[in-house]
């Protein structure tokens, strides 16, 4: 067997237990597997709904998508040398790990209390499964886009969501680590 082949086999069995492992984590961690309504959708575009985090898309796919292209530059830069395949399973690996502490009571109780994110309940695993798909994707395409072109598209994105859901990865970090008054009212007043 080669190093190439042995090498993808490893990568592809890396990105198994990945999947696996945080999906029976986040049961673990008392998470749903699907809706509580039972429906099953690829898309849920209403974030104000109840099936907003627990169909397989929605409108903060897109954030984890760029969690992809920033794990491909963070890569990129500390572990240039590192095979394409193990730098997309460490990047999984990490988008599995902030699934599994964004699922988290201690986060799901910040997200409620200092964000717009009122009645959040957690993500259902197949949201969460399609949160590292989103981010595979973002991978993906910084990756064929380059460093110029990712940046680009990082700002396009983070434009595009904060003028459609008054939302964004960044603005989802400053609310969770030194919540903004001001925002969380300009996000509720979408509400109305």
């Amino acid at each position: 067997m080669t190093k190439q082949k042995r090498n993808l086999i490893i990568g592809i069995a890396g990105l198994l237990v990945v999947v696996i492992g945080m999906s029976f984590l986040l049961e673990g961690q008392g998470r749903s597997w699907f809706s509580a309504s039972g429906n099953f959708y690829l898309w849920e575009s209403d974030i104000w709904s109840a099936e907003s985090s627990q169909q397989f898309l929605d409108p903060y796919s897109f954030s984890h998508m760029l969690h992809g292209v920033c794990f491909f530059g963070l890569l990129w830069w500390i572990a240039p040398k590192l095979p394409w395949l193990w730098k997309f399973t460490i990047s999984t690996a990490l988008e599995a790990g902030w699934e599994l502490l964004e699922n988290s009571q201690l986060v799901i109780e910040r997200y409620r209390e200092e964000t717009a994110a009122l009645g959040y309940e957690g993500d259902s695993i197949i949201n969460s499964n399609g949160d590292l798909f989103s981010c595979g994707v973002g991978f993906i395409l910084a990756y064929y886009l380059g460093l110029k072109k990712s940046i680009i598209l990082f700002a396009l994105v983070e434009i595009t969501m904060i003028i459609t859901i008054r939302d964004s990865l960044l603005i989802n970090i400053i609310m969770l680590i030194y919540p903004v008054e001001g925002i969380k009212e300009w996000q509720l007043e979408m509400m109305g």
